[in-house]
């Protein structure tokens, strides 16, 4: 336990309590508060991030040493922009004489990312009846701290800080860290501060009435940046970042709806996904979340492109290229790497580099492989790209042979996981908390460990494979997948179902012992298909009872259970993804109703939440009337695949499919939840063509209606 808790994330800080406003773009975050501010401290989460270092631990601005009241602070709708609007407070001198009253002066700070530089403008009005003089100061200061530092890691050894290089216009803040590797931070303005200093720059302005003026700041994480001026660099970065926003996002189909509150929530949970997208040589790839996960995690990723496979396919394309580009090829015990094995996590700050954490590139999850496979069927189906397909099979060959010959470590027929570091993740599963596997009474699960989850997951994996078998013209070896399929089916079913509990056990242990516990995991075996259609029913009242539905969603562990705390990470917690997950394994088995009380229960939540924004996870406490949610203190948000829950939901309700070679579209047996009468969907695509389609309330049924198309598509409503 003390070698894994440096990678478990403090409770010092709470995220909800801040509230903070964050921005991304590649490889670059940024976390602030409701000024705009990154204040320094014990804790803080705040500052800008570039490839897992902090890059500006401080930035502070002050009005003639105070600091400006808060009016309001904002984020676009498309994420492309934080907008902090500031007025002066009280003004005294030195003897307590009231120089100025509040409320005269208004500042607005303008702030986006673009290029691993963050860009500002400050914008400076006086509306008072006179001139006025004042100053505006700007604290500074970076510590270089690695992402695992902030997390709350403390380092017996540090690197060394380089005194400030000042210019007239400019400094540089940098560190050598113990790795060898220097990095930097540099901080331009215009106009040329009236004093500059290696941690502060000092601004003298006189205003007449209603005059305005704007200061400009870029500040740039290392990489060079740019050379015009920093006005023209400003507008210039603008420009593009937002033409790159509209250009990502004109890819995905558009939703409209008859509630407008979720219509707010849809918009920023579509902003969300495509600010979290980064682009790799292979194409978009989604970051898992801001600020603990901002980079490439395999799992989430994957989660996260099947969540959102009908509404742009070409996520789910970016997402399989990247980790086909960076497959195991070896074994190394350090990395938890084998031969085929598809990455959890990578990771670039010093610690890292240094092997202090595991993670510089880790392949310490057992189910980001199997979902590779299944993700790569699933893209086949929606788009019928045979063409990519055939170009990653040896990938996903090779995936499907560490599924059987490493995955499998016993020859029983099950995947399990096992670290091979003692570094590495203990809980390889996505519930990897230390204390997420364990048995009714309590007691902690020893592996190696055989997931429920991860079992449905092979399965879709097999038969994923056999389908793109035969589209790639091998129909034997299509049939030998799904030969492999039904015997894992048969076996899972044995060992897996309990009849008491009334829903699949949470894992088998490294005795072959059942973790006799409710678990929202059972829900993923409906979502791959591997229940056997008898078992459905039973574990949807299982998963919606009162045990284990709280009212806001399902909880990862039923209430009942000897670790049930709705406080935890993992053990009765509502995870939207996790949901998300569910309500389709519901929809498959044609619980379409349950589906609609998923969806009803989370976008009641996001009601209560700023933005309308879906946390990483929030508590699992009951849900009373009147009341809101109780959220977790330090969940990432934005999250990707939590953003991509309602999205998921959507296709789930309405049971939304897809043939491109027949290019149809269709709508099997589709419901609409309580707070929807309408569903408009502009641009669905399949293969070439596409529609604008509306789905409408008709009393108890839902009625289709084709609003504009792209012949030959063709609309089929089934029930």
């Amino acid at each position: 336990m003390s070698q894994l808790a440096q990678f478990f994330i403090p409770a010092a800080a709470s995220l909800q309590e801040r509230r903070p406003r964050t921005l991304k773009h590649g490889d670059t975050f940024a976390v602030f508060d409701h000024n705009g501010d990154a204040l320094s401290g014990p804790g803080s989460p705040e500052g800008i991030f570039h490839r897992d270092t902090r890059h500006l631990s401080h930035f502070y601005l002050t009005m003639a040493g105070s600091r400006p009241m808060l009016l309001s602070s904002t984020l676009r709708d498309d994420n492309a922009t934080l907008t902090c609007d500031l007025t002066n407070p009280d003004m005294f001198d030195e003897e307590g004489k009231l120089l100025f009253e509040h409320d005269l002066i208004h500042l607005r700070r303008s702030r986006f990312l673009w290029n691993a530089t963050c860009f500002e403008r400050l914008a400076v009005r006086n509306f008072d009846e006179k001139p006025r003089r004042f100053s505006i100061e700007l604290s500074f200061a970076a510590d270089f701290a690695d992402l695992f530092e902030v997390r709350g890691t403390r380092r017996e050894e540090k690197g060394r800080h380089h005194p400030p290089e000042v210019g007239d216009d400019s400094v540089v803040l940098s560190y050598t860290g113990l790795d060898g590797t220097r990095r930097s931070t540099s901080l331009r303005f215009e106009p040329v501060p009236t004093r500059l200093m290696g941690d502060q720059a000092v601004f003298t302005f006189e205003l007449a009435p209603k005059e305005s003026r704007s200061l400009f700041i870029e500040i740039n994480c290392g990489t060079g940046g740019d050379n015009h001026p920093t006005r023209y660099a400003f507008f210039s970065a603008l420009r593009d970042a937002r033409r790159a926003l509209r250009a990502s996002a004109s890819r995905a189909a558009a939703i409209e709806t008859s509630n407008d509150i979720f219509n707010e929530a849809l918009r920023r949970g579509v902003s969300d996904i495509y600010m979290l997208v980064t682009d790799t040589p292979e194409g978009p790839y989604p970051y898992a979340g801001i600020p603990w996960f901002s980079t490439v995690f395999g799992r989430d990723a994957l989660i996260t492109a099947l969540e959102t496979l009908w509404l742009d396919p070409s996520i789910a394309r970016g997402v399989l290229g990247h980790l086909a580009a960076n497959q195991a090829i070896a074994i190394d015990p350090e990395a938890d790497a084998e031969p085929g094995k598809i990455l959890h996590e990578v990771r670039y700050g010093e610690m890292a580099e240094l092997g202090e954490v595991p993670f510089r590139r880790y392949y310490g999850s057992i189910d980001s492989t199997p979902l590779f496979v299944m993700l790569a069927g699933a893209y086949l189906e929606r788009t019928g790209d045979v063409q990519t397909v055939r170009r990653l099979w040896p990938n996903i060959e090779a995936a499907l042979s560490w599924i059987g010959k490493h995955g499998d470590r016993d020859g029983d027929g099950f995947v399990e996981y096992g670290r091979r570091t003692a570094d590495g993740l203990a809980n390889q599963g996505w519930k990897d908390s230390h204390d997420s596997i364990f048995h009714a009474d309590g007691t902690l699960a020893k592996g190696p460990i055989a997931l429920v989850e991860v079992q449905a997951y092979v399965y879709g994996a097999w038969r994923s494979a056999a389908e793109c078998l035969r589209r790639l013209g091998q129909p034997e070896r299509a049939a030998a997948f799904d030969e492999k399929a039904e015997a894992l089916r048969k076996r899972f079913d044995e060992c897996f179902f309990d009849e008491e509990l009334g829903t699949y056990v949470l894992a088998l242990d490294g005795d072959k012992a059942p973790c006799r516990v409710p678990s929202s995991n059972a829900g993923h075996a409906l979502f791959t298909g591997i229940a056997y259609p008898a078992r459905a029913e039973a574990v949807v009242r299982t998963l919606m009872g009162s045990a284990s539905f709280c009212g806001w969603g399902v909880r990862t562990v039923a209430a009942t259970t000897a670790r049930y705390n709705p406080m935890s990470y993992h053990n009765g917690s509502v995870w939207p993804h996790d949901n998300a997950i569910i309500a389709a394994g519901f929809a498959r088995y044609g619980f379409r109703r349950e589906t609609a009380r998923i969806f009803e229960g989370l976008f009641a939540a996001s009601t209560y939440i700023e933005m309308r924004r879906l946390p990483e996870l929030f508590c699992g406490f009951a849900r009373q009337r009147a009341h809101g949610p109780t959220f977790y203190p330090v969940a990432c948000s934005p999250q990707a695949w939590a953003a991509a829950a309602p999205l998921s939901l959507i296709q789930s309700c309405l049971g939304l499919g897809f043939d491109p070679e027949a290019l149809h579209i269709s709508f099997n047996e589709p419901v609409l939840p309580a707070f929807l009468d309408e569903v408009v969907i502009h641009r669905l695509s399949v293969g070439n063509a596409a529609a604008d389609v509306a789905l409408r309330r008709s009393r108890s049924q839902v009625v289709v209606d084709v609003l504009q198309r792209n012949s030959p598509v063709r609309v089929l409503i089934t029930s």
